[in-house]
């Protein structure tokens, strides 16, 4: 059966699922910012630009939109930017600390905000600074947050970032079908990503 064509003026959880796979902020509502990143989607694989969602354009974004690294990659880690629940952060205000620990960029390749909105940070083609000994041929994953008010862990995550982590993995999956989806405790003595990861994702 096809899929409800959806437009500018559209409403309802259709629009949440194409807003996710867009990558952008998930309010259900079909307006100029959903219809710039749908004729931006199109222009980029080939559609007609129209902003209209109908059969072709969902098979395309259901299908992966991410780029393939040319690394061997066997490792996705999940993490958590460390930050205190409620606060808003970005790729670049994580780039700045992690310069200022002498990385030579961000060490994560994708970040999820609060919003859900998926972001690129390192290039995929160029190995992490997300966990030590595991960086040349794996994939990090960041979410902001994971700490409560008083600098406790705590899973943090928003509804749509819980949403934006599921798809990002199982895009990711479908990239790398042989590699294994980790929480970055697995290999450090640390609580991030402050949930259970490896449970959550299993069936991945």
């Amino acid at each position: 059966m096809s899929a409800r064509v959806l437009k500018k003026g559209s409403k309802g959880a259709e629009v949440k699922e194409l807003q996710g796979l867009l990558h952008i902020f998930q309010d259900g509502v079909f307006g100029p910012i959903t219809e710039e990143a749908v004729i931006e989607f199109q222009k980029a694989n080939g559609l007609t630009p129209d902003g209209i969602v109908g059969d072709n354009t969902w098979a395309k974004l259901k299908g992966s939109t991410l780029a393939k690294s040319k690394r061997t990659i066997n490792e996705i880690i999940v993490h958590c930017s460390a930050t205190v629940e409620g606060k808003n952060y970005t790729t670049a205000d994580i780039k700045k600390w992690h310069l200022a620990r002498g990385f030579s960029d961000i060490g994560y390749h994708y970040v999820i905000y609060r919003d859900g909105s998926i972001h690129a940070g390192r290039h995929i083609n160029i190995g992490g600074a997300h966990c030590t000994n595991h960086n040349a041929h794996s994939i990090g994953v960041c979410y902001i947050g994971g700490l409560d008010k008083n600098n406790k862990p705590k899973d943090t995550r928003t509804d749509t970032q819980k949403k934006s982590l599921l798809s990002l993995l199982t895009q990711l999956k479908k990239l790398y079908p042989k590699a294994n989806i980790y929480p970055h405790s697995k290999f450090a003595n640390k609580a991030c990503p402050c949930f259970n990861a490896e449970q959550e994702y299993a069936h991945i």
